[in-house]
């Protein structure tokens, strides 16, 4: 069975750092969609590692990494990151391991990405600008380059196509960017070198073996289920399916070997760039919470919007991925504030709803909050769950009783240590 990791609100909820503390309990952890947008942030041992493309799998002794088809792969990235992780003496080539149907990104998707949102101007969506947007319309428009092409003779014939034709595409679009495509494709095939020192594998097949081997194999989501392209807060959202269905697209293995599905998400709600945000705080609170969280995107640096809890978000994203156990971060961030605020439902056009509605947008929909008792204890110290305060428990369980599904997991902190398994009677 292939058990699965995701994010239940705008990304950025904590998945790395869960992925690492599971690590050593797989055998196998594989990305399976997403691509150089992402950024898993794992902290241990004094250090911090950012990773993009790599699974959160890649510092565990014994386990296999595998970057699945689903993923949409920019060597100019991922050679920054394997250059990054040279000093830890990981043998890539016998760790990470890519699935030869896996997208590449070109720069020139890149240019795309940023003309399209020149374009857009106050429209524009919020992209990270990193061309997962365009790599992902190649794909679907059947036009895309594959990291299996990079074993055919004839692979630098087909970039080449692809690349005028996004160079024309660019001068429709009409916007004025200023870039050097020589520079840039020179970063370009120095990545390609790179990546074709790793171990190229079918998927399906690779999996499939490993299944039949009794391993056990953990599918590792990026981005959350809100940013999903079918079930997201379209068009506010990015181009892969984030959901857990998105395991069995993303790494080619049916749906019935899908074990448990963990879903991750913070004590509070963040999102990045632009879109609805219905519980978003602009006053001195949003700002506490962004100061003591720390909250900049991995990937981008870019300021995270911060605001309450919204349960009716969490409990849609619970529905539609089938989650079995939730895990909660940051509630170390909350201790302090004089009140603690959650989301129960919406007044949505005039009536109040508990369902998560077709749009989001601040005309159509105001958040109903409930009111809970806060917690003054520093967390960051705390190893057991009879430790956490008393309001902080009653916070869990109010939570679990909403969404009717337990949280096993509560982080205190960033580091690995910082992680409490809840044990209840």
């Amino acid at each position: 069975m292939i058990d699965t990791l995701l994010g239940l609100q705008w990304g950025d909820e904590g998945k790395g750092k869960i992925v690492d503390v599971f690590a050593k309990k797989y055998d196998i952890i594989a990305r399976f969609q997403g691509g150089a947008n992402a950024g898993h942030t794992l902290i241990f041992e004094g250090n911090k590692h950012v990773l993009h493309t790599i699974p959160s799998g890649i510092f565990t002794p014994k386990v296999t990494n595998l970057i699945g088809n689903g993923v949409v792969i920019d060597p100019v990235s991922l050679k920054k990151e394997l250059d990054s992780l040279k000093k830890y003496q990981i043998n890539f080539k016998e760790k990470l391991f890519v699935s030869k149907k896996a997208h590449l990104t070109l720069p020139t998707h890149r240019l795309i990405d940023a003309a399209s949102e020149t374009a857009k101007g106050k429209a524009k969506i919020g992209s990270t600008l990193k061309g997962i947007g365009p790599t992902y319309m190649d794909k679907t428009g059947r036009n895309g380059l594959r990291v299996g092409d990079l074993e055919l003779p004839d692979w630098k014939n087909r970039y080449r196509k692809l690349v005028e034709k996004h160079l024309k595409l660019i001068k429709f679009i009409g916007v004025d960017i200023e870039f050097d495509i020589d520079e840039l494709e020179k970063e370009f095939f120095e990545g390609i070198k790179d990546l074709k020192t790793l171990s190229f594998v079918d998927s399906n097949v690779f999996l499939l073996d490993a299944m039949n081997k009794g391993k056990k194999i953990l599918a590792e989501g990026a981005q959350g289920s809100l940013l999903d392209v079918n079930f997201g807060t379209y068009p506010y959202v990015t181009s892969s399916t984030t959901t857990a269905a998105g395991v069995s697209i993303g790494l080619g293995v049916a749906p019935k070997h899908i074990g448990k599905v963990f879903g991750v998400f913070k004590a509070y709600t963040t999102r990045v760039g632009s879109g609805p945000f219905p519980t978003e705080l602009f006053d001195e609170t949003g700002k506490k919470m962004a100061k003591i969280g720390n909250e900049f995107g991995a990937t981008t640096g870019r300021p995270r919007r911060c605001g309450w809890l919204d349960l009716v978000a969490l409990k849609y994203a619970v529905e539609i991925n089938g989650v079995n156990e939730l895990m909660m971060m940051k509630s170390d961030v909350l201790s302090g504030f004089d009140t603690i605020k959650v989301a129960t439902s919406y007044d949505y056009m005039g009536k109040e709803t508990k369902d998560f509605p077709f749009s989001i947008e601040e005309k159509y929909v105001k958040p109903v909050y409930t009111e809970l008792k806060s917690w003054q204890k520093d967390l960051t110290k705390m190893n057991k769950y009879e430790e956490l305060p008393e309001n902080l428990i009653a916070y869990i369980q109010y939570i679990e009783k909403y969404i009717g599904v337990p949280i096993t997991i509560v982080s205190v902190g960033p580091d690995r240590k910082q992680t409490i398994k809840v044990q209840k009677e």
